[in-house]
């Protein structure tokens, strides 16, 4: 099996037929990837701890993907460990009328987290060229020019130290189709599943046209995006895990120095 690339290419049009979602690369099961993956949890954390004392960069980490894309699921396993004092997780649903009422922009920007923190995005900014273009919530015009805004806004993010990093959790049809039922068959799922997600089935061509539209004008280098497959949740755990800790392994992220005299501190009783 040839590898598979985790960042599509930059300015080249991205065809999701060209990415398999049920891909694990050399792993055959989750038996395989457990060790590797606790490995990469525990260095998260650890990474966390000096980010959050260095506080001098901010950590964006976006979800995008498909219902049943599993971003509740990555967002439970990959940063369970974390000290919740470090992390603000924002999940966007439709917006309000007071957030109709400004840019499309204005909602997010001022969710994107402080120095110090780890910020996760379940849906983003993107939803105005996913959700809106399908449903045809604005002219055309309208959402085909925020491709460009959305690259500026990101790269003006990334200009005051905020390390982007866009996942789009890839599953294929058939694999959504085994989650929805699933969340019929579990009781404990069932609140989880809603008419409204059958009518969204209906339009996937629609939104396979839109997300490759997504990963293709909002593919910089500044935040390149990142495919996952992620019919397996394990290989989709793993991967994400790891590319977190690789960007911020690349950060050389250090504890601020001590006070001064430090060494001759003496506790009283």
């Amino acid at each position: 099996m040839s590898k598979q690339p985790l960042m599509p290419p930059f300015e080249k049009k991205v065809h999701l037929k060209d990415y398999d979602p049920a891909y694990t690369g050399s792993y055959e099961d989750e038996s395989e990837v457990q060790e590797q993956l606790n490995k990469d949890l525990d260095r998260l954390r650890d990474l966390q701890e000096v980010l959050y004392a260095e506080r001098k960069r901010t950590v964006l980490i976006v979800l995008q993907g498909i219902d049943t894309g599993g971003k509740d699921g990555t967002i439970g396993h990959v940063f369970r460990g974390l000290n919740p004092q470090g992390v603000e997780i924002t999940a966007f649903k439709q917006p309000s009328a007071e957030e109709l009422s400004h840019d499309f922009l204005w909602r997010v920007h001022h969710r994107v987290p402080p120095q110090g923190m780890i910020g996760v995005f379940n849906r983003s900014h993107y939803e105005d060229v996913l959700v809106v273009r399908v449903h045809d919530l604005v002219p055309k015009k309208v959402w085909k020019a925020r491709y460009e805004i959305i690259n500026h806004f990101e790269e003006m993010l990334v200009e005051q130290d905020v390390v982007i990093l866009k996942f789009f959790l890839y599953i294929s049809k058939d694999e959504q189709k085994e989650r929805l039922q699933s969340r019929i068959d579990n009781p404990h799922k069932q609140w989880k599943f809603a008419l409204g997600d059958l009518k969204e089935r209906e339009l996937w061509d629609d939104y396979v046209e839109a997300y490759e539209d997504m990963l293709t004008k909002c593919n910089t280098e500044t935040a390149p995006w990142y495919i996952v497959p992620a019919n397996h949740k394990w290989y989709r755990d793993l991967v994400v895990t790891r590319t977190i800790v690789e960007a911020l392994d690349k950060l050389n992220l250090k504890y601020p120095k001590p006070v001064e005299g430090l060494e001759n501190v003496v506790i009283p009783d």
